[in-house]
């Protein structure tokens, strides 16, 4: 049986109301006491796989230094692309465009960005491959997005069902799997 435990990113250092879904980031000053916080709340794991993304690899080699286990990069964990969207002000970018993505959040893509449907997929080619590894213990260091969509994926839910879920900077999500069904 393995367990995976799920972590979103520590606090972002870029301006409130920007869209930063694949935009490289770094972490806020806040990011010592969030990462001590979040490591707090994580038991041994035997490896570390991260988003390449800077906010997320800073937590993942901090948690994989504390815990003396390899740190690996995952693209497939990144957050959604929102295309021509990313780094604008959400305020700036052009109403008509944001309605037509509240209306259809799952299938929707920005100019240049994908889809809900199309982060999930990938999301479950990341989650499909470290069922495969020989590790129990594995913390997978990426963004709300894609959490959402790993744990709809471990719960078999639809992934229009989490999009609500509120998962803070540094939340620690654990999760057991069966391994007989992922």
């Amino acid at each position: 049986m393995q367990t995976l435990y799920l972590i979103r990113h520590t606090t972002p250092n870029i301006t409130p109301g920007i869209c930063y879904g694949q935009f490289d980031t770094d972490v806020a000053d806040s990011f010592a006491s969030e990462a001590a916080n979040a490591l707090n709340w994580l038991p041994p794991v035997e490896l570390v796989i991260a988003s390449p993304l800077l906010r997320a690899q800073r937590l993942a080699e901090y948690l994989a230094q504390q815990q003396r286990c390899p740190s690996l990069s995952d693209a497939r964990l990144m957050e959604l692309h929102f295309g021509d969207w990313e780094g604008r002000a959400w305020n700036d970018i052009a109403r008509g465009e944001i309605d037509a993505w509240a209306a259809d959040t799952l299938n929707y893509a920005s100019p240049n960005g994908e889809s809900a449907q199309q982060m999930m997929r990938r999301v479950q080619d990341a989650l499909l491959d470290v069922t495969r590894l020989p590790q129990r213990h594995i913390a997978l260091v990426a963004h709300s997005g894609s959490i959402r969509a790993l744990l709809a994926q471990l719960s078999a839910i639809p992934l229009a069902h989490t999009l609500n879920w509120q998962i803070d900077f540094g939340a620690v999500i654990g999760v057991k799997l069966n391994n007989s069904r992922t």
